[in-house]
């Protein structure tokens, strides 16, 4: 017999009955039901009931078990009463009484426990992960991740993609975050660093004449930690394919994400249509470049609608150039209570608040209709009437919407119903409203519109729904005014040499994003492979000649010799679990996560260095004050 075990601990069924077996793994919890133990012995694989009484050889010793003690049992199978089986697991149908037992591991008190889900603090979890992996819900999450990246593996070489590895120590370069700089003890005062992506060397080896690479990559930034991104390290399907355009890439990485999503989606609804949406309208209609596409809400311009109104705010802020008004629609938001809770979350959000309109049905008499064109509402009721929303019948009262709030009260009924008829409400519904330079209130809108959606139920849980962002701007200005490039600065300008002689603001990019469910799970680009086009686009950003060899000089001196045309993309793998898993925060889809301060508290990291590793560098730490 092995040493541990004959079985994992989801092998045994009513076959195996009788037989003699060993089975190890840890105590997940013990039942003393009247001098009988009952022992849920659980493993990677699953969970066998063991069990003892006094007349097991063993019983006083299994009497001392506890909670996630590790132990090596000999019993023998036996089959459970038809009453006491359970069906929710592989062994339900079995329990293995205990003839022999081996403490393998005692375990202390434990500062949280395995079994059941409760919720523990984030801090104790992490620096106790070792434990915290033994639960069933985490230890899932971690299995997924496993067979995802198993999974696009597989499907990568089944499109005739070769996985190659990069570099892990290489040269500083900007893509958008801080560099870890990693310091050099033989060449003094330099630095190498850990590349944010695999960036350069994958745009080189299509350059070296392979024609379609990919790697699951580790990438290295220095960021702010979110409930969405880590802040130490991710990982990333990294992949880039010589002589295609921008729908070559969309062709050949949908197929593969679709796949996935369905593959491990739990038979949530995966979109077969995926729109590609500018970065203009995303921003426009959702306010972000990352949209939620189940929610169905979309925003919509109405500036000229309270041009010249009797809504003062509004009407002067549109005389400065640049302002607009946008609303934002919440079909069954009707009430003054839902509407006064909106406003109440723009203040929140740092604005003085939300105007709003609601609409509630309401009923004309018929000795009203008598002399129609006297009533007020007459050319609001005269437009429900001509789109059909209105009663037609002589005999019977007649309904309309009557608008209600602050704000229809300022800009009159035909303003009102000119709005509600462009954004397609009815009775019970509602529409808020956000106005000046779209920058100062765009970020606010999105997330009104989010919680909006959330809050009225329009947001169909059980569904992925996938947007291609496209054309997004190559440039932006930042808070001190200085043109910078806005996205991954390698990438092709539409319209190459000649789009880069305007204005820089008006340059588009090959540059795109893929959304999902308001994630951005993959980013890319059709790469910048003419040196005279990369030194201009670099030059509008502040980077001359000089300082683009010296940053990308293995680049630089690549693409004196042929490069081919090239693109490709990286899509999150930490981000694509999360969502499959059905969780918001990453790091239950990571094995051993940095906490939000980017520390290690398992390991203790980041810790000071030894004065002899500092002289080893040539470096000291200079105390903050």
């Amino acid at each position: 017999m092995h040493a541990y075990r004959t079985h994992s601990c989801a092998d045994l069924t009513k076959d195996a009955v009788g037989q003699t077996v060993r089975l190890s793994g840890w105590v997940h919890r013990v039942r003393d039901h009247g001098g009988v133990l009952f022992i849920d012995l659980r493993d990677h694989y699953g969970m066998t009931q063991v069990l003892c009484d006094p007349d097991s050889p063993v019983f006083t010793e299994v009497e001392k078990v506890r909670s996630e003690w590790c132990i090596r049992i000999d019993g023998t199978v036996k089959a459970r009463d038809e009453s006491l089986i359970n069906p929710k697991i592989p062994t339900g149908e079995v329990e293995v009484f205990i003839r022999d037992m081996e403490v393998l591991g005692t375990a202390d008190e434990l500062p949280l426990p395995v079994f059941g889900d409760q919720e523990y603090p984030e801090e104790t979890r992490l620096k106790y992960r070792f434990l915290d992996l033994r639960r069933e819900s985490l230890h899932d999450n971690i299995m997924l991740r496993s067979k995802v990246v198993q999974s696009i593996r597989k499907r990568m070489w089944d499109i005739d993609f070769t996985e190659f590895q990069t570099p892990i120590i290489t040269a500083s370069s900007p893509e958008g975050a801080r560099d870890f700089l990693v310091p050099s003890r033989l060449h003094p005062g330099k630095f190498y660093a850990l590349p944010q992506a695999p960036q350069q060397f994958k745009q080189l080896i299509m350059v070296g004449g392979f024609d379609k690479y990919f790697q699951i990559a580790p990438c290295f930034r220095d960021e702010d930690p979110r409930a969405d991104r880590s802040p130490t390290d991710f990982y990333q399907l990294d992949l880039e394919m010589s002589f295609v355009n921008q729908q070559d890439v969309f062709d050949t990485i949908q197929p593969v994400i679709k796949g996935l999503f369905e593959e491990f989606g739990g038979g949530r609804k995966v979109d077969q249509d995926w729109p590609q949406i500018s970065y203009r309208d995303a921003a426009l209609w959702y306010g972000t470049d990352k949209p939620d596409l189940r929610n169905p809400i979309k925003m919509q311009v109405v500036s000229d609608h309270f041009r010249g109104s009797g809504f003062a705010i509004f009407a002067k802020l549109l005389e400065q150039d640049g302002t607009e008004i946008r609303a934002i629609p919440a079909p069954g938001g009707g009430s003054r209570k839902f509407c006064d809770r909106m406003n109440k979350f723009a203040q929140e959000q740092g604005l003085p608040g939300m105007g709003y309109i609601f609409w509630r049905p309401a009923v004309v008499p018929n000795e009203v209709f008598a002399e129609l064109e006297k009533h007020p509402l007459y050319s609001t009721i005269m437009s429900q009437q001509a789109d059909g929303l209105l009663s037609q019948a002589d005999a019977v009262p007649r309904e309309y919407f009557e608008p209600a709030g602050p704000l229809a009260k300022n800009i009159g009924p035909e303003r009102t119903e000119a709005i509600r008829q462009q954004l397609g409400l009815k009775g019970g519904d509602a529409a808020f409203f956000l106005g000046g330079k779209p920058e100062t209130f765009e970020g606010v809108a999105g997330r009104a519109r989010t919680v909006i959606g959330e809050e009225l139920g329009l947001v169909d849980q059980d569904r992925f729904a996938f947007a291609w962002i496209v054309d997004f701007p190559m440039y932006e200005k930042d808070d001190e005014g200085k043109i910078d490039f806005s996205h991954n600065p390698f990438s092709m300008p539409q319209g190459g040499m000649d789009a880069l002689s305007g204005d820089p603001l008006d340059v588009l990019g090959y540059q795109y994003d893929l959304a999902c469910n308001g994630y951005e799970l993959v980013s890319g680009a059709i790469r910048n492979h003419k040196l005279d086009v990369m030194y201009k686009a670099f030059e509008i950003a502040g980077y001359g000649a000089d300082e683009v060899e010296k940053r990308f000089g293995g680049m630089v001196n690549a693409f004196k010799y042929g490069p081919p045309p090239h693109g490709g993309c990286a899509a999150g793998i930490d981000r694509i679990v999360m969502l499959l898993a059905d969780t918001a925060n990453i790091r239950e889809v990571i094995m051993f996560p940095m906490n939000q301060r980017a520390e290690d508290l398992m390991m203790n990291a980041p810790s000071d260095p030894t004065g002899e590793q500092l002289r080893e560098l040539g470096l000291r730490v200079i105390p903050q004050e």
